[in-house]
């Protein structure tokens, strides 16, 4: 399974995804995950050498804004992937952001949230502005766990 959390910066991503690896590991799924931000360059084309190198019995978690839709249908197209797309408004965003450690600078957080062409199809869609980070991760992992039931 290749399951790939996108959505622009400070949506939740990255909490989501930690919190979600710990839950598969702990029922005895074993995934490997990567982070967009490991990356300086040639961020995606990295990520898809990585997945597409470790054979497609490998699980991965791959956590990125995936902000342009060639980049989503690229990873898309690979066998057994979903796509769950998180959302909420520049606002929160924008206050999520000043809140992190690695925080980056407002104005790439603007304009990320101002270049990102929402997935064309996702198999989840997660409002983390509704949803807290627990039932994210409970929704998600439903989903997982069906996912790999078929």
């Amino acid at each position: 399974m290749k399951l790939l959390l996108c959505g622009p910066p400070g949506v939740g991503k990255t909490t989501v995804a930690e919190r979600l690896l710990d839950r598969l590991r702990r029922v005895g799924n074993d995934f490997r995950v990567l982070h967009s931000d490991d990356f300086s360059r040639d961020t995606y084309g990295k990520l898809y050498e990585r997945v597409t190198a470790a054979g497609p019995e490998t699980n991965w978690l791959v956590d990125g804004t995936f902000y342009r839709r060639e980049w989503q249908d690229r990873f898309r197209s690979l066998p057994d992937a979903y796509l769950v797309y998180l959302t909420a408004s520049l606002d929160t965003a924008l206050e999520r952001n000043r809140e992190r450690e690695d925080a980056i600078p407002e104005r790439g957080v603007r304009a990320m949230h101002g270049k990102f062409e929402g997935p064309r199809q996702s198999d989840l869609r997660l409002d983390t502005e509704e949803l807290s980070v627990t039932e994210s991760v409970d929704a998600l992992e439903r989903y997982v766990l069906t996912w790999f039931e078929r």
